[in-house]
């Protein structure tokens, strides 16, 4: 396999488009058609990491977190990102990066925090807006069912659990082919009239190029009518956060020793205790403290994250638990997500777990 033969599996899981704009993924050093020898799967890309690729065979990095995040002036090895760069280059070791669109995948960051505390039927918290599509276009009844068909192969017409959804309307569709045209049906110069089929699919924005290469090689017309919109209405299977449930309630102080159990924190900063049971938990893996008004909204008991500032704290106001629990502390399991994936997909191919702990923050 080649690096991207592997890049486009990941893609599967998180599609790189997905990732917010201030943020640098996909492939970061190397070449996409390099032959892959070995996976080795990390949180962060760092010398000690390119160390243990290097001892494993390994010669493909999949992290989390980009080592390149700020555009590079020079290469001289003068700090840990260019020296890390540089070594990679040395050993023809790629690195490919997954960060945000894997925090915005509703089976990625945030899920894996959800699966390890057992918070039951996990929602999106944040839902991403902008991001669902919607064609219109126009068909010969005889070709409707076609184009409806390539359509659905691209990927138009999925809505959560279901596929192949569509609204069709027929009515009558009228042109007049100029003398330079090759009409499939009517005559140059005469006007037409043509029963057809109004066909209206959404998308998720990513898969726009794919579908309309289907919509244009699978209609008939030589001209295509067609429409493309942007709809108001949040994608429910993208974007960050999630907010579930427990099975069983717990009170706060018991709850949050349970979180610092099974997230192997070290500690857990938390705002003031609000003397009420926790059922409905919201989580956001990384720096989340803009999440704090939607969980208060989705009316959560506790919401866990990272990198809360002092004044972030006071947005509790009485509504909710803020748990900061370390960013490392909360992302950590990624490296374990990404490998089940990977094993799952290519299930005879070398995928390995890193063993280097790359948290750059300690406790006494």
């Amino acid at each position: 396999m080649t690096v991207n033969d592997i890049a486009n599996i990941l893609e599967e899981l998180a599609p790189l488009a997905h990732a917010e704009d201030f943020d640098n993924v996909g492939l970061l050093v190397g070449e996409p058609t390099t032959t892959v020898s070995g996976v080795l799967v990390t949180l962060d890309t760092l010398e000690d990491v390119v160390d243990e690729a290097i001892a494993k065979k390994c010669n493909l990095i999949v992290s989390f977190h980009p080592i390149i995040f700020k555009g590079l002036k020079r290469l001289t090895g003068s700090n840990y990102v260019e020296r890390v760069v540089l070594k990679a280059i040395r050993h023809n070791i790629a690195i490919y990066c997954m960060h945000t669109a894997l925090d915005n995948s509703k089976m990625g960051v945030n899920a894996k925090i959800c699966e390890v505390l057992g918070i039951q039927n996990p929602q999106i918290l944040i839902p991403r807006k902008g991001a669902i599509k919607k064609l219109v276009t126009y068909a010969p009844l005889a070709d409707a069912d076609t184009v409806k068909s390539a359509l659905f192969a691209a990927g138009a017409g999925e809505i959560g659990k279901y596929s192949n959804c569509s609204f069709n309307l027929d009515g009558l569709g009228s042109f007049k082919a100029g003398d330079d045209a090759n009409p499939t049906i009517g005559k140059i110069g005469e006007s037409h009239v043509e029963k057809e089929t109004q066909i209206n699919v959404i998308y998720s924005f990513e898969k726009e190029k794919n579908i309309l290469k289907a919509l244009f090689e699978s209609h008939p017309y030589e001209e295509v009518a067609y429409e493309v919109t942007t709809l108001e209405n949040a994608n429910q299977d993208l974007g960050m956060g999630m907010i579930g449930t427990l099975a069983t309630e717990m009170e706060e102080k018991t709850f949050l020793a349970f979180v610092k159990d099974r997230m192997n924190a070290s500690v857990v900063r938390h705002s003031e205790f609000l003397g009420r049971k926790v059922r409905k938990v919201a989580v956001l893996g990384g720096s989340g403290a803009f999440a704090i008004t939607a969980a208060k909204q989705a009316k959560a008991d506790v919401f866990i994250s990272a990198d809360i500032k002092y004044h972030d704290f006071f947005q509790a106001e009485n509504q909710l638990l803020i748990a900061d629990i370390g960013h490392f502390e909360t992302e950590q399991f990624t490296k374990d997500l990404l490998v089940d994936y990977l094993t799952k997909k290519i299930p005879n191919f070398a995928v390995s777990l890193s063993e280097s702990i790359t948290n750059p923050i300690k406790y006494l």
